[in-house]
């Protein structure tokens, strides 16, 4: 019985522990001429943990476009939101990433759909 107690104590306060990573899911993301419209999902609980914005990228990495969320969006999942660039989308591969305000950009991409 002691060795189960000790188990259970070691065990339980890892349990309790937040999840960590709560990376935007990046539900769908399409292009509509210069536009891009982007679906996320995330578990935003409030000004304090919440996805705070997506960017473009071409194939090589380079920044075609950052779109800023401004509040969170607790009561909206999952959520879209457009972005318009200054420039023609590039012949090769559009990516979008997304990052929220405590675990920062997640390392997936995701095409484009045109």
């Amino acid at each position: 019985m002691k060795h189960l107690t000790a188990v259970l104590l070691l065990t339980l306060p890892t349990l309790a522990l937040p999840a960590s990573a709560d990376i935007p899911e990046i539900v769908a993301a399409r292009a509509e001429g210069q536009t891009i419209h982007v679906t996320l999902a995330h578990p935003d609980t409030g000004w304090d943990h919440y996805a705070d914005g997506w960017e473009v990228v071409d194939g090589d990495g380079a920044s075609l476009g950052l779109r800023v969320l401004a509040h969170p969006h607790v009561t909206e999942q999952p959520f879209t939101r457009s972005l318009r660039l200054e420039t023609q989308l590039p012949e090769g591969p559009v990516l979008v990433r997304a990052r929220c305000n405590v675990d920062g950009w997640g390392e997936t991409l995701v095409p484009v759909a045109r």
